[in-house]
């Protein structure tokens, strides 16, 4: 069966004629550009247009998490319409992912719309763009259609639009008001732009932590587009950008892509050339971060761009600039509109090459890889529960793996001491090498060190898997081919035993955080081991759950519900007749810690981060499926405390943190209470009472610092002006990995291993706590192991905290400078705010 179907039954029906098409003027009962149009108003006109026309189909490809439709429009010559299965096949077959012969030759050019909500023209513009490419007045834009197949998703993140779209809607004057202080133009926290858990979808392409991405990335993939656009919009006194992107630009992309993005923007400034439109080129937006919109097409062989009108949440309907002229919506829209048919019709002019070349991108890249490192070696001995969360995210990215089958000595890099090094490669290891069609994704997904021709990016400087999951691992220069297939170990399941004392069960993943998640709320007892411990032969690390029988004998079918639930999350338990261990302490000791059901709170609203917020509260109620109550700041002056166990406080920004707040948490920790406070929420601990939080650990340290940044400040005074940025990055740290020693006797490190790759994506610095634990530390500026930390900042690392936990009262407050699960890609560090979450205090 075709795969290509229809959203309603009227789309799959023959449209009677053109006539029947209403504009978008007459269809919504106003002009673009008067006000901003619902997703539910978006969505019936892509039906309508799609109905009443033949060359038009449209294919749902999922929802948002807040159940609003996803879908894409596929728009075309009817020749091609006919034929689209076939135009999909033909692509992949291209690709190299399918096997055969090719016999259409139509490029695929695919734009998407509104992946940031309150970047509302985009949908907008999508109304206007698709009505163009079905008027018959408009003859160029049908005869770009005969060999060139446009795809258009109206938006990408319909919970974010929805969210904008109603509180502007409610809040708009009648008369135009550009006032910039009007309330209009003032969008609350945590605004538009995230999705419903408030992640910048943007920025999750690779990693597909949302469910829009997931879904979106399925669709991407069973077409593979030759020209990508992504539409946004930015500050409010930006004119426009478009392609070329600015540096760095990643040596992995070829001549092509870069050729094609001139002549796109040579075409595009064309037009708005005749139109006194302003724009810019070749700045700030560059080409290095894999999980963007314009970078994760470019590594998957198309031309990525993204465009950028001014105005973004803040412009509404129409406001002021700088300048003193009104940026109106309905500029905004044409000007995406404009670009968009440019890219349309440079794809068209240029599609024999835009094929010939996309072709010849897979087959050199998968022959002839230019990276480096052309095989990755992950060591077969990592934890099982972290080697299938790696292939989960390989899986999603379509790229290809393998078992070694095969043992020998290699020369590699190790990602975990950044050195050169002999080791040997085992049977079961597992392999992944260049030589495959997502040879560049996957290069640059496992690449130790972007090459980076300009250091001033847009986003982090470095991404490295093995680093993100904290695997043992090697990039080798040479091709290495796996000999087998790789076949995760099948789970057996459990069975219930009434005879056992106690079941056994590991803690080294968020898998074995969601049991134990699962298990409290049920009701369940549990308990863990504070020490190694040994049955026979058999060692048990810290970290252990112990789910004794013992205090549990008041729940029903105490054996069948630890057995299910271990069953429904595959962990394979231990078992024991006897709380007597062979070594370490018996289950009856105080060291054998039970631990608690904690009442949770996450702390958000204005003046907290929204994505960090967003990471947690998916985190809990996603991964660990466990409840939390939310707390804005607005209302945590008269909130009753006492009501929670645990309060997470995700980093902190600007003013809006009031003192007599701080004095708050801290009389609550006292109490009993557990703080878990995050990057620059730590700020706001420096110095309190009771806390031995600082940013220097003596008036030495204290001193040299100062004096240093004393130095730096007057040799920036004679900078030449337009030097100041580039020289001011010498004290910036760009998403840069470090490695952390970490104390694996206490429990905020049970199940991460004495060493942490840390992604330090902040300037912050805390000396070693005089009255805590610093369970993460750096000791050297020497840890530094991928991406860029400028030179002046990089002794700043020296004798650092990163992770720390203090007593203060009869309570607890963890520390966390650096975001350890940031963009929740970075799979490695979930296990310490689990630990923070359950263990950290029992």
């Amino acid at each position: 069966m075709n795969r290509i179907y229809c959203l309603i039954l009227a789309v799959c029906i023959a449209a009677p004629s053109w006539a029947q098409t209403q504009s978008p003027k007459e269809f919504l009962g106003y002009e673009l550009g008067e006000r901003f149009t619902p997703h539910h108003r978006v969505i019936a006109y892509f039906e309508h247009v799609a109905a009443n026309n033949s060359n038009v189909s449209l294919e749902p490809y999922g929802e948002s998490v807040e159940r609003r439709p996803l879908m894409v429009a596929y728009v075309s010559d009817q020749s091609n319409m006919d034929q689209l299965e076939k135009i999909r096949e033909d692509n992949l077959i291209r690709t190299g992912i399918k096997t055969g012969s090719t016999t259409t030759q139509v490029p695929v050019t695919w734009l998407s719309y509104n992946v940031h909500g309150n970047e509302a023209v985009s949908s907008e513009s999508a109304m206007m763009t698709l009505y163009a490419l079905v008027d018959p007045a408009e003859a160029d834009n049908k005869a770009w259609l005969k060999n060139n197949l446009v795809v258009i998703d109206p938006c990408l993140n319909p919970d974010g639009q929805e969210r904008y779209v109603n509180w502007y809607n409610q809040k708009v004057n009648d008369i135009l008001q550009p006032d910039p202080q009007s309330v209009e133009h003032r969008e609350p926290w945590p605004g538009g732009r995230p999705n419903h858990y408030l992640f910048d979808l943007n920025r999750d392409w690779a990693w597909q932590i949302q469910k829009e991405s997931q879904q979106r990335a399925k669709i991407y993939q069973s077409w593979m587009p030759h020209v990508h656009l992504d539409f946004h919009e930015q500050g409010l006194n930006e004119p426009y950008y478009f392609a070329p992107a600015a540096e760095p630009l990643h040596r992995q992309l070829s001549d092509y892509q870069h050729e094609f993005q001139e002549i796109f923007g040579r075409n595009t400034a064309k037009y708005f050339d005749e139109n006194d439109w302003f724009y810019f080129t070749k700045e700030r937006f560059d080409l290095l971060y894999p999980s963007y919109g314009d970078t994760y097409p470019m590594y998957n062989g198309a031309i990525g761009m993204t465009i950028e009108q001014g105005g973004s949440g803040r412009a509404g309907l129409g406001i002021l600039n700088a300048e003193g002229d009104t940026v109106t919506l309905k500029d905004r829209i044409i000007h995406h509109h404009t670009t968009a048919l440019s890219a349309i019709e440079v794809t068209s002019s240029e599609a024999e090459r835009v094929l010939s070349e996309f072709e010849k991108y897979f087959s050199e890249s998968s022959q002839n890889p230019k990276g480096k490192y052309k095989s990755f070696i992950i060591k077969a001995d990592n934890e099982p529960a972290k080697m299938q969360k790696l292939l989960e995210l390989l899986d999603k990215n379509g790229i290809s793996y393998g078992r070694s089958g095969g043992s020998r000595s290699l020369q590699g890099l190790n990602y975990h001491t950044g050195k050169n090094e002999r080791f040997d490669i085992q049977e079961e290891d597992l392999v992944v090498n260049a030589y495959q069609p997502r040879s560049i994704l996957a290069q640059v997904l496992f690449e130790p060190e972007p090459i980076l021709n300009d250091s001033i990016t847009y986003d982090i400087t470095t991404w490295a898997l093995p680093y993100a999951y904290n695997l043992k691992a090697y990039a080798v220069e040479s091709r290495v081919d796996a000999g087998a297939d790789y076949e995760s170990e099948a789970f057996s399941g459990n069975t219930p035993d009434a005879s056992v004392l106690a079941y056994l069960a590991p803690w080294h993943s968020v898998q074995h955080a969601a049991y134990l998640s699962a298990l409290v709320r049920e009701g369940i007892r549990v308990r863990y081991a504070t020490f190694p411990f040994r049955f026979g032969d058999t060692e048990y690390p810290a970290g252990t759950l112990i789910i004794p029988r013992g205090g549990n004998q008041y729940v029903a079918d105490f054996h069948e519900k630890v057995t299910d639930i271990a069953n429904r999350h595959q962990i394979t338990l231990s078992k024991t007749q006897t709380a007597y261990v062979d070594s370490g302490k018996d289950f009856g000791s105080s060291d054998v810690r039970a631990i608690s059901k904690p009442k949770v709170a996450l702390i958000g609203g204005n003046g907290t981060s929204s994505l960090n917020f967003g990471e947690i509260w998916h985190f809990l109620e996603q991964e660990l499926r466990y409840p939390v109550s939310i707390l804005e700041m607005e209302y945590l002056g008269a909130a009753d405390l006492s009501s929670y166990d645990v309060i997470l406080l995700p980093s902190t920004y600007g003013g809006s943190w009031e003192e007599t707040l701080t004095g708050k948490l801290l009389e609550w920790v006292k109490q009993g209470g557990k703080l878990i406070a995050y990057e620059n929420s730590l700020n706001q601990l420096v110095d309190q009472g009771g806390l031995s939080l600082t940013a220097y650990l003596d008036e030495e340290e204290k001193e040299n610092a100062t004096k240093l940044k004393r130095e730096v400040e007057i040799d920036q005074l004679t900078v030449p002006y337009q030097e100041r940025e580039r020289e001011a990055i010498s004290d910036y740290i760009g998403g840069a990995v470090v490695e952390v020693d970490m104390d694996v006797t206490h429990p905020l490190a049970f199940g991460i291993g004495d060493k942490f790759y840390s992604l330090k994506n902040n300037d912050n610095r805390f000396a070693l706590l005089k009255n805590g634990v610093n369970v993460g530390h750096i000791p050297s500026a020497d840890r530094h192991r991928a991406g860029f930390i400028g030179y002046r900042f990089k002794p700043q690392l020296e004798r650092s905290m990163v992770f720390g936990v203090e007593a203060l009262g009869r309570g607890q407050v963890v520390y966390f400078a650096d975001n350890p699960m940031f963009r929740s890609f970075w799979e490695s560090g979930k296990m310490l705010v689990a630990n923070a979450l359950f263990l950290v205090g029992q």
